[in-house]
């Protein structure tokens, strides 16, 4: 059976989809959703039972980041299905990135402010809106979410069901200002839970309506209140709409010794540091903190974390110290710090052998140091980015006391058992909790030796799970990273296999 030009172009155009798709590891609900459409009829373009449009191959082109791939094979295809006397009147220019359904809106600059007061977080958000769509918006979507303790997920829960944030609370006030006037806006509530909240503002208040017609410009600023008994030390923006600059400021007391760092997401990249320094000022008793980006492809996500080094915060449970509070104590990093998701610098050897032994030492004493705070009974590793070293090498002690433990300097994987098994893990920077990881049975590794000379080591079963665990930290990774999604995270308080080995 032959097919027509244009059904071999329909089909290139779907292959092209699907390839992408897969490449990126996106079911076709979690493109649609990301798109902005019915999973079906993803389903069906890529199944040849309906044919592309432009706002689909715009909104796929952006959101799968196929360097043009799609694009070009939507203009093959729209090339075939228009006559030549129509085309020279479209403009099919490569899109930057797609358009929200049904507004079109452009946000050409957001600025947000939060100010930490005596007992509250005060937070002003400011966008610059252009309307690059056909109908007029008449209602604009945010989003206000708290987490009193962002690295405790269960605590957070408990927390929120027993102090559920309140829309009175909030006190939010909204304004739309276009040609110096500025007008307040109502908003009307769309979810509601107790750590999470979703409001349209709408472009109208008592007196009149005030649409953003196609081509126009207006800027919207929301600002609202929470308490500190519920706002976590994070503060995140997501890019939802296309955005031309982003640009965050903290407001912070100076008198607590703030330490602020930050960590984005993207579709096409996992939690990574910044790309950008966050940089600080003083002005009399407040340290102002500022970051910004231009053009942050959509759907990714910039979290600024900050910790208070000048004061303590009360623990509950009658004041009970937590285990990531003992691993601080003993000077290990706590998941939060940048330094965790950097990769580590590998050693010139054997000229900085002087300077590797003495980092190894600082592991093994760590090592011994730890002994008095837990059994570990499945064995331990810990890696110098864990002591805020950004060096390449990690410790790792077996089960069996009586075997040396094993130094890994620039270890590199070169090989690896196609099996794997999942088993509950734990991590010195992250002890609050326990994750189910899956890994390989047998890992296979280089590593160098103090005078430069490498050797390839094979550990099996329970080594290879914690060498593994101790590379990924050498490579600024962590075993929630390694975590199937939707996987939940097992409080020290829920679990039960400590003091167990791992079962093979």
């Amino acid at each position: 059976m032959t097919t027509s030009p244009l059904d071999r172009a329909a089909d290139s155009f779907a292959a092209e989809l699907a390839r992408h798709r897969t490449e990126r590891g996106l079911s076709k609900k979690q493109l649609a959703t990301l798109m902005g459409f019915d999973p079906s009829y993803v389903s069906h373009v890529e199944g040849r039972r309906h044919r592309p449009t432009e706002d689909f191959a715009r909104r796929a082109e952006a959101v799968l980041e196929a360097s043009g791939a799609i694009w070009q094979r939507f203009r093959e295809y729209d090339d075939l299905r228009h006559a030549r006397s129509e085309r020279h009147h479209r403009d099919l220019v490569l899109p930057g990135q797609w358009m929200p359904p049904g507004t079109g809106l452009i946000v050409e600059r957001e600025t947000a402010v939060l100010t930490h007061t005596e007992d509250a977080y005060h937070c002003v958000i400011r966008r610059e809106l252009y309307n690059a769509g056909t109908e007029p918006v008449t209602r604009y979507l945010i989003r206000v979410a708290v987490d009193r303790y962002p690295n405790d997920p269960g605590r957070s829960n408990r927390h929120h069901r027993e102090h559920p944030l309140t829309f009175a609370e909030l006190q939010l006030r909204a304004y739309r200002e276009e040609s110096g006037e500025r007008e307040a806006m109502h908003w009307r509530a769309k979810h509601d839970r107790d750590a999470f909240k979703e409001l349209w503002l709408l472009f109208e208040n008592a007196e009149r309506r005030f649409p953003l017609y196609p081509g126009r410009r207006a800027t919207i600023e929301y600002a609202y209140t929470v308490g500190q008994d519920k706002w976590g030390p994070w503060f995140q923006r997501a890019v939802r709409v296309p955005t031309r600059h982003l640009a965050v400021r903290l407001d912070l007391p100076a008198a607590s010794d703030p330490q602020v760092w930050g960590a984005e997401t993207s579709l096409s990249a996992e939690e990574g540091p910044l790309r950008t320094a966050v940089t600080r000022r003083d002005e009399g008793d407040r340290a102002i903190f500022d970051w910004a980006t231009d053009d942050p492809p959509l759907n990714a996500r910039y979290r600024l974390l900050w910790r208070f080094r000048a004061q303590q915060e009360p623990e509950p449970d009658g004041g009970r110290v937590r285990p990531s509070d003992r691993m601080r104590g003993l000077g290990i990093v706590q998941r939060g710090v940048d330094l965790l998701r950097q990769p580590a610098r590998p050693f010139d050897l054997p000229r900085e052998e002087r300077v590797a032994r003495e980092i190894v030492d600082r592991l093994v004493t760590a090592l011994a140091r730890l002994d008095e705070l837990h059994p570990f009974t499945k064995g331990v590793g810990i890696a110098a980015p864990q002591l805020d070293i950004g060096r390449a090498v990690a410790v790792v002690r077996p089960p069996d006391r009586t075997v040396e433990p094993v130094v890994l300097l620039n270890p590199r994987v070169v090989d690896a058992a196609p099996h794997t098994d999942e088993q509950y893990e734990g991590c010195l920077s992250f002890f609050d909790h326990r994750g189910l990881v899956p890994r390989p049975l047998r890992l296979d590794v280089e590593h160098a030796q103090f005078d430069g000379g490498r050797l390839i080591t094979s550990f099996e079963f329970g080594m290879a799970r914690l060498v593994a665990h101790e590379i990924d930290h050498l490579d600024g990774k962590l075993y929630v990273d390694r975590m199937a999604p939707g996987v939940p995270l097992v409080p020290i308080e829920e679990y039960r296999e400590s003091g167990h080995p791992w079962r093979y």
